[in-house]
C-alpha cells in the first residue's frame, strides 16, 4: 500500500517511546508558501484537555520554530528506518543555509499542513498551547546544566492531532 489513510490517533500501533527517542521524526510546517523541516527526538503523545494531542519541543535557535509559531500548525512524519541517514542529516543541516528537503530527495506534500510522501505515519498538529522552557522552572538542576549549557532552551507545543495518516 503506497497512499495515505485516514486513522484515528487512537489506532496507532507504534511503540511511541521508539518510534520518538530511537527511529526519530520530521516536524514540518510551512508559511507565504515556504516548508521547512526538521528531526526531533524529543516528545509525545497524549489526551489534554479532553483532545488527543503531542507534544514536542523545538529549540529557539532553530528555524522551523518560525513557521511553527507564524502558522500555528505542523505535522510529525515518522519513517521506515531506512530513512534514518536522511533523518540525521535534516537534523544538522538549516533550511536557512540550503533547500535540506531538495537535498533530501523528499516529496513535500502541500496540503493544508505540510508533510511528507515517503513518511510511513503522519499527525497534522494545531498548537494549542506553547511556553519557552526557563531554567528557574527545573526542579533538577543537573538537567538544564547538561542539556543546555550554553542557553539556547526548548519551547513546549502541546498541540492537537487533527488528522492522522497511514500507509
Amino acid at each position: 500500500m503506497n497512499s495515505f489513510q485516514p486513522i484515528t490517533p487512537e489506532s496507532i500501533s507504534d511503540n511511541t517511546f521508539r518510534a520518538i527517542g530511537k527511529d526519530w521524526f520530521l516536524v514540518t510546517a510551512q508559511t507565504g508558501g515556504v516548508a521547512n523541516t526538521m528531526t526531533a527526538s524529543w516528545g509525545g503523545f497524549g489526551i489534554m484537555w479532553g483532545k488527543p494531542v503531542v507534544f514536542v519541543v523545538v529549540r529557539e535557535s532553530r528555524y522551523t520554530k518560525e513557521f511553527m509559531d507564524k502558522e500555528n500548525a505542523f505535522s510529525l512524519s515518522f519513517f521506515p528506518s531506512e530513512y534514518k541517514k536522511m533523518l540525521s542529516y535534516l537534523g544538522s543541516a538549516s533550511g536557512r543555509d540550503e533547500d535540506k528537503i531538495k537535498i533530501a530527495g523528499l516529496t513535500l506534500i502541500e496540503d493544508d499542513i505540510p508533510y511528507f510522501k515517503e513518511a510511513r505515519l503522519v499527525l497534522k498538529a494545531k498548537t494549542l498551547y506553547k511556553q519557552e522552557m526557563s531554567p528557574n522552572c527545573f526542579l533538577d538542576p543537573a538537567l538544564p546544566n547538561r542539556w543546555y549549557p550554553n542557553g539556547n532552551y526548548h519551547t513546549m507545543y502541546v498541540a492537537e492531532i487533527t488528522e492522522t495518516l497511514q500507509k
